[in-house]
């Protein structure tokens, strides 16, 4: 089965001009999920870049995701938190917060034993790889480890990601990065991506 797209936001967006790129990006493709990506962002910026593009990617189908705020995400709406710090701690905390109507996600796994501690949380996936930046050069194996051995969806996040990906993982999810946002037109960066992924289902 062809995995599907998990987008995640630059860690350093325009806050004047992505809502108006995100909206033209999204008005093609299916995407299943929008991770709303905290970066440098200061706290009054975060949230306002976060309700605005709340709206943006439920208008268009996607779960928006907040990074790390599961407060944050139940009060502007959001429908659920990717943990990508704090460990087992900050991941029970967000089970607690948004539990059972929200998504929780686990991400920053460095190992099969972190995948198995943060997976057994009640999470609703595991995420293998970096949010952008460097590729992590053991994510492609976890995940496929991961996805062949376990019922808790996986998702193999490669900043760096061509279209041929889509065809060589069992990861239920990819998630796109860099390879979007960096590309000379990202709408059809990502209209790439969705292509494979028809011609691959």
């Amino acid at each position: 089965m062809a995995p599907q797209l998990y987008l995640i936001t630059p860690d350093t967006p325009n806050l004047e001009q992505f809502p108006r790129q995100l909206m033209g990006v999204l008005s093609g493709p299916d995407v299943a999920a929008l991770l709303v990506r905290r970066g440098g962002l200061g706290e009054a910026d975060y949230a306002s870049l976060a309700e605005r593009l709340i709206q943006i990617g439920q208008a268009a189908g996607a779960a928006v995701l907040l990074e790390d705020d599961a407060e944050l995400a139940a009060r502007l709406g959001a429908d659920g938190v990717h943990v990508s710090s704090g460990g087992v701690k900050a991941i029970r905390a967000a089970v607690a917060t948004l539990k059972p109507d929200g998504i929780v996600g686990a991400g920053n796994i460095r190992s099969r034993h972190d995948a198995m501690s943060f997976g057994e949380l009640d999470v609703d996936y595991v995420m293998f790889g970096t949010l952008g930046g460097a590729v992590d050069p053991q994510a492609a194996e976890l995940a496929q480890w991961w996805a062949e051995t376990f019922e808790v969806p996986a998702i193999l996040s490669d900043p760096k990601a061509e279209t041929s990906l889509v065809g060589t993982t069992e990861a239920e999810f990819i998630a796109l990065s860099d390879c979007v946002w960096a590309a000379p037109d990202a709408a059809a960066a990502l209209a790439g991506f969705d292509k494979a992924v028809k011609a691959s289902s």
